[in-house]
Parts: C-alpha cells; structure tokens; sequence
C-alpha cells in the first residue's frame, strides 16, 4: 500500500472511533437519566404509602435521657450469691434450716438461683417450697401506669417529719411513702442494687425502699458477716440516696422475739449508721421490725427508749419506727403508752391482707384516733405465712383505709422466692426490665396500685368499711386473762395460748399461737391436734397448719413442711385466729400422731 492509501485509512479508522465513543457517551447519560427517573418514582411511591397508612394523633415516644443512664453506684456492689435459702418474713414464718430426710419443723424454701458466684461462706440449704398461685404468665412487658414526678422523690419533698398522725413533706403538706421491702439481705443481696432500685422507681412508681437486715437466721447477730451486711445496707442506703429515694434501715428482728436479747449489738449497729447517715435527708431507722413470742410493749418500749437516744446523739430529725407486739400489730396498746420526749417517732403496722382484716383495721383506726402515729413497714397481699391465695380485694380495702388515714405502706418482698409474698417469680434472674411474665400476683398488683388503677372505691363504701373497722381492737381486751391449754400424747407436747384479744361486732376474737414439741427418740408424722371449748368457735384464719372447727372443737392438722417433726425437734410457727360469741375456755387439749 502507498503511503496516500495508507493514510486515508487510518484516517477512516479514527472517526469510526469516535464515533463510537460519541455514541456510548449519549448511551451512558441516557441510562443515568432513566436510573433518575426511576428512583424518584420509587421514592415519591414509598412517601404515599406511608401517608396512606399514618395513624392521625399519634406522637413519637421520646426515649429515656443518657443522663439516667450514665448513673454510677456510689459504692462497689456486693456480689450476688447464687442459690441461698430464702425464709418467709411474715408475722409468723421464717425457715432457717436446711431439709434433710427428716425435716425440720420449720418451713423450707427451694433455694433463689442467680447468676453471679456463690461465696463459699454463704449456707445453701434446699428444700421443697409452696407453689405460688400466680395468673398464667405473658410476656407483655411491665406496664408504666403511674404518673412520673418531673424530679426525684427527695428532690421534691426534701426532709420528711412527723406532724400529728402523718408524715408531711418540706413544704408542710401531707406525703406518703409507698415503697419496696426487700427480703433478707444474707438470702438476696443481688437486688440492693442501682439497676433495681431505679427500676422499682422508674417503672414501677415507688418512692421509697426498706432494707431488710435480719439479726437472726444467719443474720447479723445469729453466725452472719457483719461487715458484709453492714456493706449491704450502706450501699442500699447510697443507691437510694442517688436516686432520689427514701430509705429504711430495718433491724429484723423475729425469731428472736424480743429486741432486748440483741440489744446491745442494736446500740452499736444504730450508732454506727447514724454517725455516717447524719447528714442525709432520706434515711429513716426501723429499730426492731416484728417484736413476738409473748414479749409485751412495756419491754418493746424499754428498749426503743435505749436506742433512739443514741440515734438522736447524731441524727436529730431522721424518722424512727418502732416494732409493736405481736409481730407489729398492737399499735392500739403502744397508743396507750406512748414515747415521750422525742419527736420524729412513728409506730410499726404489718398485716398479711389473706388472713388480716377488719380487726387488725380496727387497731389501725383505734391507735391512729388517739393520735399514735403509725406506719406500715411490711404488707402482703397474700397470707401470714408469706404464702397461700392472694387476696386482692381484702388488700384493697387495707390501701384504701391507709390512704384515708395518710398511712405509708412499704409491701414485702423484692425477691424472686418461690413464693406468693415475692414480687418476682423463682424463674426470673432479671434485676430490671421485668415483664408480666416475670411477676407473680403480687408484682402485678403493687404495679397496678401504685399507678392509681385499683378498682374505685365510693366515698359511701369508704365510709362503710372505716365503720366496719370501728371496733376498739385489741385494747378492748375481751378475756382479760390469757386463755391456755396444754396436751400430751404420742411422744409429743402441745402448748395453745392466747397471744391476742380483741371484739368485733359481734364476736370475741382470739389470736393463738401453737408450739409442738417432739420428746422422743424418733420422728413424728402426721400429727393432729383437738381442742374443745366451752362454746362454739369459727375460723377462716391459719397459717403453718391446717384448721377445721365443728361446733366447739377445732382440729389443727399439718401443713406440707411440718407434717414432718424430727426426733427432739419444735415446731412454734403455727398460729391462727378464732371467733365466738361467748368468752372462751379451753376443756381439753390433745395431740396424737403416727
């Protein structure tokens, strides 16, 4: 080829190419435009079908602030043991030991599983438990019914004090606490915590906390370690202060019945604690929790007047509760000889709303009315025993009647003990975020109360019920003796003694307690108490045992944990409330078993 052929075809060759790249320019603006076209389309779409499907009135949620999430303890938690035995605290039942072939006369529990380490210095006793009656479970979460304060409790009230029969805030108007027990401190130390107690703040709705440290049981003064409880109860008190709650420091003493037996351990442990509390403005001292056993108030109030002045040498405006006798439910009998000289000083009311009721309103009524000022430091839905049914519509009657009064309330127990007093079923190993299906009834029910949702009560049926609670209570002693009964047979003993009296309406009302005690060599099954008496008699309250009345005769029988008595074993947990027309006397008294 010459060169003029030559390059006319390279000249040909070139405006093919950019022909080439011409087109493919024009087909590449032409795709990007169509990708436009159909992205706008597919957006415009999305935007009218979410405006199709918009609900009108409905606001976003706005979400919690990283300010309350940021919250620091400001002690180092205790670890939480992993299962320990978990006693009932109720007026009557508290298990301390461990189940064996032949169990003990006392009440077992299954034993509380967490997931932190078990300390090796922490007894875990196991045992068959009471199954809680509870509704079927659901997983929906915990509803938030309460109305929030903007701010925290103390934030808003400030120091409390007593005024007349109530607890009046910093600005002078009337305030109740409405609150959380925990259970014994050795037994569940996983919830005195920052993340729980916000939690029973946040979405619960309660304002204050009372943190259970019991002497006996492996408690402070029974075999515990001091310094970890002691541990325990600062750094509740600390978790509560920067959180706004109120606080109770509870000396639980019960089955060592009278405070005097520990009291100069009460004098140190209250001294100690007000020195470094002096300053706080949300630090109440419960300094002795359910006084029992026939102890009388002259001896609960020999001792209150040794502890509150050391109290008082450090901490001069805190509030001081003091235990009543039998197992805080004489309030009618403190009002009659009250403390004197201090101000501050309220008085302790537990009931059991399964197996307390009228009466026990009564002594509320009686003691309040004569200007006694009471506080409920432990309630339960269920009854005495910390078990059984709950009793819902009874319990609300008690916050009516308590609400009407002004009374604060503190329900028992933060703890996910198999039973019906606990808040938390067994199975929950959650400290917060709780569902309706890590709840038991009582959960559920304090959640529902303390937003307000409880069924409403007419000023007309408020008025029934205080009237129906109009009786003089316990301080109009029906039988002003104790009426006593003694028995033997089989190898056993029995002693059914008054510990109570009281009218109502119509009735003359007597509380008893019962202890059997095995003298022989082996064990007792299935025992069966009989008593007869001069009149007929009814009950629809026991606990520890079961209680039938024919006429004049009651039968006591077993309940499940006590069917059992080991060879020179005492069972003294069983108790129960009789009526009758008539003033009582026992005929005969007689035990027999197998």
């Amino acid at each position: 080829m010459n060169e003029e052929n030559k390059e006319i075809v390279e000249t040909e060759e070139c405006r093919e190419i950019a022909s080439q790249k011409k087109l493919n320019k024009i087909l590449l603006l032409a795709f990007i435009g169509m990708t436009l076209i159909a992205a706008g389309l597919i957006i415009a779409l999305a935007a009218a079908n979410k405006e199709k499907n918009k609900t009108p009135g409905t606001t976003p949620t706005v979400t919690e602030t990283a300010a309350n999430a940021t919250e620091t303890p400001a002690l180092t938690q205790t670890a939480t043991p992993s299962a320990t035995p978990a006693p009932t605290d109720s007026p009557e039942v508290s298990p301390t030991e461990a189940a064996t072939a032949t169990p003990t006369v006392t009440p077992e529990v299954s034993p509380s599983p967490t997931e932190a380490v078990t300390p090796t210095d922490v007894p875990t006793p196991t045992a068959a438990a009471t199954a809680t009656p509870t509704q079927a479970p659901t997983n929906t979460p915990t509803p938030t019914v309460f109305v929030k304060e903007s701010g925290t409790p103390v934030a808003n009230h400030g120091q409390l004090q007593v005024k007349g029969t109530q607890i009046v805030d910093k600005n002078g108007k009337v305030y109740q606490l409405k609150g959380v027990s925990t259970h014994g401190l050795q037994w569940f130390p996983q919830f005195v915590c920052l993340e729980t107690f916000r939690c029973i703040r946040d979405e619960w709705g309660a304002n204050a906390v009372r943190l259970a440290m019991y002497t006996d049981e492996n408690g402070y003064c029974a075999g515990g370690d001091k310094a970890k409880l002691k541990a325990l109860v600062k750094n509740g008190v600390n978790y509560a202060t920067q959180l706004g709650l109120y606080v109770i420091i509870d000396w639980h003493i019960l089955h060592d019945y009278d405070p005097n037996q520990n009291k100069d351990e009460a004098k140190k442990f209250f001294e100690e604690m007000a020195k470094e509390f002096c300053d706080y403005n949300n630090v109440f001292y419960e300094i002795c929790n359910e006084p029992n056993g026939g102890v009388g108030w002259s001896s609960v109030k020999s001792y209150a007047e040794e502890v509150i002045p050391i109290i008082r040498r450090y901490d001069k405006d805190a509030i001081i509760i003091v235990g009543t006798p039998t197992w805080s439910q004489d309030v009618d009998i403190a009002a009659k000889d009250p403390i004197k000289g201090y101000n501050n000083i309220m008085y302790a009311l537990h009931f059991y709303a399964g197996t307390h009721k009228d009466s026990l309103r009564s002594k509320m009524k009686t003691a309040i009315e004569a200007g006694l000022p009471v506080f409920v430091s432990e309630y339960g839905i269920c009854d005495a025993s910390g078990n059984g049914a709950c009793n819902e519509p009874e319990a609300n009657k008690w916050v009516a009647m308590m609400d009407t009064y002004g009374v604060s309330y503190m329900i028992w127990n933060l703890a996910n003990k198999n039973e019906s007093s606990s808040l938390i079923r067994e199975s929950c190993k959650k400290l917060s975020g709780f569902t309706e299906a890590d709840l038991n009834q009582e959960g559920l029910w304090l959640i529902k109360m303390l937003g307000g949702k409880l069924p409403p009560m007419t000023e007309k049926e408020k008025e029934d019920l205080i009237n129906k609670a109009g009786g003089s209570g316990g301080g109009d002693v029906a039988a002003p003796d104790p009426v006593i009964g003694k028995g033997s047979g089989s190898g056993l003993t029995v002693d059914f003694a008054s510990v109570n009296t009281w009218n109502e309406t119509d009735y003359k009302c007597y509380q008893f307690g019962v202890t059997i005690a095995n003298t022989k060599g082996s064990s007792a099954r299935n025992w069966k108490v009989v008593i007869t008496f001069n009149a007929d008699v009814k009950t629809d309250n026991f606990w520890c045992c079961d209680a039938k009345c024919s006429g004049k005769t009651l039968t006591l029988t077993p309940a499940n944990f006590n069917n059992v008595i080991g060879a020179n074993q005492t069972t003294s947990d069983i108790g129960l409330i009789l009526q009758s027309k008539s003033l009582l006397k026992i005929s005969s008294v007689t035990i027999t078993c197998e």
